[in-house]
C-alpha cells in the first residue's frame, strides 16, 4: 500500500494527476472551493481558498464498490493497462492476507459507520480501508437485501490519506469497535 495510484499522490495536482490517469474523467464540485475528478473506480479531490489560489489536493478514494457493476469502463485505462482485469469482488481477509504476506498490517479504526461497516489504516501509508460487516439482519448467504450484489466482507473503498492524528480523534470519539 503506497499511498498512491500509479505514482499519484493526494497531493497532486489536477494537471499531475491527469499526466498519470488521463483526460479521461468528470470534473464535479459542489462548492467553488472544491472539486474532484471522477476516474470510475478512483476519485481525486483538491480544494483551495478561492478562486484566486491553485487548487491543493485533498485525497483520494478508491472506489472498489463500483466493481460490482462488472463494467469494464469502470476501471480507468492506465490502471487496467498497469494491473489488468478486476475481479467483481475484493475480500476484505484477502486483501489483509496479501499486504500481510508483504509485512503491511492494518490497523482496526472506529468509526461512524459502525457496525454496518469497518474501518482500518495503514500508518506508513496512511491508506485506510472501509469493508462491509457482517450483520444478521442481511441473511445467510452474506449478501445485502437490497439485491445490489455486494457481499457482507467486501472492501467498499480504499483512500488516502488518514493521518494519525485523524486516527485519534475517530478513537477517542467512537472508542472502541469490535472486529
Amino acid at each position: 500500500m503506497s499511498g498512491t495510484v500509479l505514482g499519484a499522490k493526494p497531493t497532486d495536482s489536477p494537471a499531475q494527476v491527469a499526466a498519470i490517469l488521463g483526460d479521461d474523467f468528470t470534473e464535479a464540485s459542489v462548492y467553488a472551493n472544491s472539486m474532484w475528478h471522477d476516474y470510475g473506480l478512483v476519485e481525486f479531490f483538491w480544494e483551495r481558498e478561492s478562486s484566486d489560489h491553485p487548487w491543493v489536493g485533498h485525497h483520494f478514494t478508491v472506489q472498489v464498490h463500483r466493481l460490482v457493476q462488472g463494467d469494464r469502463g469502470v476501471v480507468n485505462k492506465a490502471i487496467r493497462d498497469r494491473y489488468g482485469r478486476f475481479d467483481r469482488h475484493l475480500r476484505y481477509d484477502k486483501l489483509q492476507r496479501l499486504l500481510s504476506n508483504r509485512d503491511v498490517c492494518l490497523e482496526d479504526v472506529p468509526d461512524a459507520n459502525a457496525p454496518d461497516y469497518t474501518l482500518h489504516w495503514q500508518p506508513a501509508s496512511q491508506v485506510s480501508v472501509m469493508a462491509f460487516r457482517i450483520r444478521e439482519s442481511w441473511g445467510e448467504r452474506g449478501r445485502c437485501q437490497r439485491g445490489d450484489n455486494r457481499h457482507v466482507g467486501d472492501v467498499n473503498s480504499i483512500s488516502s490519506s488518514m493521518t494519525a492524528g485523524q486516527v485519534a480523534w475517530y478513537r477517542a470519539r467512537y472508542g472502541q469497535q469490535e472486529a
